[in-house]
């Protein structure tokens, strides 16, 4: 609702011509499904504000409260499939990570992944910069006490995140940082690189690790649906997988609060169906939203992206066979 028109709204609901309480129950959104972390609910959603270690300093952390803050304007009604979203969300809150370096932030997100994961069907990793997938990804393990052979990685992203860690743990290096620590190859997807964005070094590296690499370009030829059921697919054996979203895979104009979007990256429309296409299959146990600095973005643009993209995964979620 525009400013002009909450001044219409307001000022009728002063005037007894309109009940606020009514038309909010009208209104269903996704801010209705939150509920205290003390409730039981099949999804989990933990904000892991994450800012320390990137490669372009900014604010992610100021994402976690922008998502939340923006989830009234987010209806629960899918016009599409004639469906409403109904489950439940616990918010667990924030993570204390205040001037942490990443490597001192790595044990609360793995306790508070895993602590999430082992309660609920689904938990949401709401960044905070790309930092946050390694460790989300060991607390998933954790949680499900699997070994990293049976565990997956899918990454929606622009970039490889195959910078060295010689110099230590960053947002650009979290897929080479899980390689290190074990997870082999065959168990990472990476979908939606960009061209002009990556060296070919590490093209080179992800290949010969035995990661299944799929451009961009290639995602728009074989389409969303192929492409996911490919990466699924590729991870049958894996007993659980995480997905993660680093928003600047999405073209730069659709959301300009990601600090590494390209022009022509992935169109939003593709990254919503993927989202919810993967959040649909039941081995998904953790999903992290990353990179979105919101003060970049003075408009709604990049908020209203990212709770489309809550809904899309809430959606995909409640479709679990």
């Amino acid at each position: 609702m525009a400013i002009g028109e909450q001044a219409i709204v307001h000022g009728a609901a002063h005037r007894g011509l309109i009940d606020l309480r009514a038309m909010s129950l009208a209104w269903p959104s996704l801010s209705d499904l939150l509920v205290s972390s003390q409730e039981a609910a099949p999804i989990g959603l933990l904000g892991a504000p994450l800012a320390a270690g990137s490669v372009t300093p900014g604010r992610c952390d100021l994402a976690p409260q922008a998502l939340r803050a923006i989830l009234p304007r987010i209806a629960r009604y899918d016009i599409d499939t004639g469906r409403e979203c109904g489950r439940a969300i616990a918010d667990l809150g924030d993570l204390p990570l205040r001037d942490l370096t990443i490597e001192n932030a790595t044990p609360p997100i793995c306790d508070g992944v895993s602590d999430s994961v082992g309660k609920h069907s689904l938990t949401l990793l709401i960044g905070g910069n790309n930092a946050v997938t390694r460790p989300g990804f060991h607390g998933m393990a954790a949680a499900t006490g699997l070994a990293l052979a049976d565990v997956g990685l899918i990454t929606l992203d622009a970039h490889f995140d195959m910078r060295s860690t010689a110099d230590g743990l960053a947002n650009g290096n979290p897929v080479r940082a899980l390689l290190e620590d074990g997870l082999p190859g065959r168990n990472i997807v990476q979908m939606g690189l960009a061209p002009f964005a990556n060296s070919k070094g590490m093209h080179n590296e992800a290949l010969a690790a035995g990661n299944l690499v799929v451009p961009l370009a290639e995602f728009e030829r074989a389409g969303v649906a192929a492409s996911v059921a490919r990466a699924l697919d590729r991870l049958a054996h894996c007993a659980a997988i995480m997905v993660d979203c680093d928003i600047d895979v999405i073209d730069r104009s659709q959301f300009p609060a990601a600090p590494g979007a390209r022009a022509g990256g992935m169109a939003a429309r593709d990254f919503f169906a993927a989202a919810r296409l993967l959040a649909a299959d039941r081995r998904v146990k953790l999903l992290d939203l990353t990179e979105w600095d919101p003060p970049l973005d003075p408009s709604d643009l990049s908020a209203l992206t990212a709770g489309r993209w809550l809904a899309e995964v809430v959606a995909g979620f409640d479709a679990r066979a």
